[in-house]
């Protein structure tokens, strides 16, 4: 088991003032990681899936793993291309969905849970105001006019 710190760090002067700013954060009892860079193509595609240990869903196929959800503590997802943005979709349980764009060269960081991973730490719907967390099934991905390469690193427990 080992420590993952993540820095968060922006550096920006203006009018001779800095406004630079660093966040740290320590996520411990990380025994796994998974690096990959994979290639997103115009079509919607698997990215991540999570699923229970015990589940008939881990053995679906995605392009940067399937992982117990229970474990998953940190995910990152940077999108390499110069000039592409991406679209991120994120799936509960119950099939609710929302999606991100994420412009080239910019990065999203979905925060797994201290001690429970993905579960119950998504709500999509048409209010934010009654919020019920659900699990974290998948994160698909499809990119704007061409294909693009993107890089996924996940720290599990």
């Amino acid at each position: 088991m080992a420590t993952l710190t993540v820095k968060v760090i922006e550096e920006i002067t203006l009018n001779n003032n800095s406004y630079n700013s660093e966040r740290s954060l320590d996520i411990s009892s990380v025994d796994e990681i998974v690096k990959r860079i994979v290639t997103i193509s115009t079509t919607e595609t698997g990215l991540l899936g999570f699923a229970t240990a015990s589940s008939t869903d881990l053995s679906k196929s995605y392009l940067a793993g399937q992982f117990d959800e229970d474990d998953v503590r940190y995910i990152r997802i940077t999108n390499l291309d110069s000039s592409n943005h991406l679209t991120l979709t994120f799936r509960d349980e119950d099939s609710t969905e929302f999606a991100i764009k994420v412009d080239a060269g910019h990065s999203f960081i979905y925060p797994g849970d201290n001690s429970g991973g993905v579960v119950d730490t998504m709500h999509a719907g048409g209010s934010a105001l009654t919020v019920s967390f659900n699990d974290l099934v998948d994160i698909t991905a499809d990119a704007d006019t061409d294909s693009c390469d993107v890089e996924v690193f996940v720290g599990s427990a």
